[in-house]
């Protein structure tokens, strides 16, 4: 019998299962998220909004805010400014966002040179401080996503963590890495274990995530209560799903059919194009189809020409009939 982690609570909040979809700039689109919670991810989370941006109308940042459809809702939102931060969190609560995520682990240098994300975990009384901006200015629950430390010197998430528990902070989120590791080497899970040791809130573990046996070993590692799955969803919005009914206990989880995942990624492509307008929802959907192609392509079947005119066309007949054929030819794949 496998194990059977609980769902996740975050505050006043019970969700249906332990596994997240991490909020990635220019992946978590709000059509990737509806499917992947269809497909069974217990929570999804926008892509990172700029908070000031939000506040003054900007459209890309109400697109990235965007959340019809899903539940629940949850806004990550990025600044360094207490006042923008509330008022953010206060325009996005008012929109019908269900929770709050603090953007504290970015480790983009676009983002820390404007002294947010990351750059946050140098200044843990500021950080504080924006914490304590975004609970007063909201009644719903406010999350916490960190790395462990701005370096290997500075290995200070198990400080921050329980200052935003203090503050009333539901769930702290925690990548395996520190900030100077950017995305290199392996994330490291066990470190997390500190952050677990120091907090009673729920602790979600995040970094390298591409199968249930890891999601099994991250938790087992940190003892942590939940799990975010990042990069190996692109292409993949049914994993963090797949993920969920094997932590819930199952033995035997079920993974899409050929035939599921073919019209979820045409489903995905077409919604792009709906949401972004035509030149750039084609621009915009590159990306995923790299990772549809990376994930079901068959070299038997699938040729290096079909794949890349799968992803430079402009015509979108061609690359709904190039995604047909990807997943007719595709050989099956299952994220054990």
């Amino acid at each position: 019998m496998a194990a059977i982690y609980p769902p996740l609570k975050l505050g006043p909040l019970q969700l249906d299962g332990c596994v997240a979809l991490a909020p990635m700039s220019g992946v978590t689109d709000v059509v990737m998220r509806k499917i992947a919670r269809r497909f069974g991810a217990s929570m999804v989370v926008s892509e990172m909004v700029a908070s000031h941006q939000l506040v003054y109308g900007d459209a890309e940042a109400q697109l990235r805010a965007e959340g019809s459809g899903i539940d629940p809702h949850i806004v990550q939102l990025a600044g360094c400014q207490p006042h923008w931060m509330a008022e953010a969190a206060r325009l996005s609560e008012a929109s019908g966002a269900s929770v709050i995520d603090i953007n504290m682990g970015c480790p983009a240098k676009k983002v820390i040179g404007g002294e947010a994300g990351s750059a946050l975990m140098r200044d843990l009384d500021h950080a504080t401080q924006l914490i304590q901006a975004v609970l007063d200015a909201v009644s719903i629950p406010v999350t916490v996503k960190m790395r462990l430390g701005w370096d290997d010197h500075n290995r200070n998430a198990p400080e921050l963590a329980q200052r935003a528990e203090q503050a009333g902070v539901a769930a702290v989120t925690v990548h395996g890495r520190t900030r100077n590791q950017f995305y290199k080497g392996k994330a490291d899970w066990a470190a997390i274990r500190a952050v677990t040791d120091a907090v009673s809130i729920p602790v979600i573990v995040n970094g390298d995530c591409l199968s249930l046996s890891d999601a099994r070993d991250m938790l087992s590692q940190s003892g942590g209560q939940g799990v975010m799955i990042g990069r190996a969803a692109t292409g993949q919005p049914w994993l963090a799903g797949f993920i969920a009914q094997g932590l819930a206990g199952s033995d035997h989880p079920r993974f899409p059919s050929v035939e599921e995942r073919k019209e979820a990624a045409l489903e995905h492509y077409e919604g792009l194009l709906s949401l972004y307008g035509h030149k750039m929802g084609i621009r915009h959907a590159r990306k995923h189809l790299a990772g549809y192609a990376e994930h079901h392509a068959n070299p038997l079947h699938f040729s290096d020409e079909e794949r890349l005119r799968l992803l430079t066309s402009l015509d979108p007949a061609e690359v709904r009939h190039l995604l047909i054929a990807l997943f007719e030819t595709s050989a099956e794949k299952v994220a054990a």
